[in-house]
């Protein structure tokens, strides 16, 4: 299992989606540009001391991202499939049957993602919310949404840090 962020604007969710990476041991690529100058000095301070923990991967691009998983983001053998997380999706996570391989896909805090990378994916899920409510935070919606797909995938680190 692993985050995709795409364009990230806040550094502070981005930070704290790293720390969410490092705890659970799930990997984070950062698509970007971001909306923030990255350096790791930033990262540390908005994700504590985690940042040493996590499998970060940085990419230039959307294109660059989708060449580290083949021709196109969802066709590579052994990636696991693209499950975008929008408000713009009909099926509700719960609903949804998550695979270890599976890498959430987040979109930037003021825009989402474009509609080429929205028609990109393999899958797109939403979080119910009342009627009127824009959005979650971003952060926020990775962890309920990432917490569920390790529930399902039985794969919680153990306190001992091996897989249950």
């Amino acid at each position: 299992m692993r985050i995709a962020l795409y364009q990230p604007d806040i550094p502070q969710n981005t930070g704290a989606l790293l720390r969410l990476g490092a705890c659970l041991g799930v990997g984070v690529d950062v698509i970007e540009p971001c909306g923030f100058i990255f350096s790791t000095r930033k990262m540390a301070r908005a994700g504590m001391d985690y940042i040493d923990h996590v499998e970060l991967r940085r990419h230039a691009s959307w294109q660059a991202f989708c060449a580290s998983r083949g021709e196109e983001p969802r066709r590579r053998e052994g990636t696991g499939r693209l499950i975008l997380l929008s408000t713009r999706a009909a099926v509700p996570y719960t609903d949804f049957e998550f695979a270890p391989t599976d890498t959430l896909l987040l979109g930037r805090e003021s825009a989402g993602v474009p509609d080429a990378v929205h028609d990109a994916v393999d899958s797109a899920i939403l979080i119910p919310m009342r009627p009127g409510m824009r959005s979650i935070n971003v952060a926020q919606s990775c962890a309920m949404v990432l917490g569920e797909a390790l529930r399902q995938t039985r794969s919680f680190p153990a306190a001992d840090g091996a897989r249950p």
